[in-house]
């Protein structure tokens, strides 16, 4: 019997084998943070209903909360136009970044020139 993988045909790695995934609180629409995926990671997140990332520096999988507590639940999984980018929705328990933040983006904003739709 062969084995169904799970991944969908077609979604485009880089050169190192991996793919942005964005992850947004399902619930706030806050986006919490940017990690990476290969095959294997895409399908352990499509399979078990936690996100798994692969990490760069370490050179390992690594499910978000197995060791701080605060995971990650999957509640929906799409990928982008040129399909290189997935977005992974979740149900976040605690804090999403490293740092101990709500998200990787809390309090780091940049100054920007804000544009208006008008001009």
């Amino acid at each position: 019997m062969t084995a169904i993988d799970p991944v969908p045909d077609g979604l485009t790695f880089n050169a190192d084998g991996l793919m942005p995934a964005i992850i947004q609180d399902d619930a706030s629409g806050d986006v919490l943070m940017l990690a990476w995926m290969d095959h294997e990671a895409v399908r352990r997140t499509l399979t078990t209903g936690r996100v798994t990332f692969w990490s760069r520096s370490r050179r390992e999988y690594w499910r978000k909360g197995d060791t701080s507590g605060h995971r990650q639940y999957v509640r929906s999984v799409a990928v982008d136009c040129d399909a290189d980018t997935l977005l992974v929705r979740v149900v976040q328990l605690g804090a999403a970044c490293h740092t101990g933040s709500r998200t990787c983006f809390d309090g780091r904003e940049i100054a920007a020139l804000v544009g208006d739709p008008e001009d």
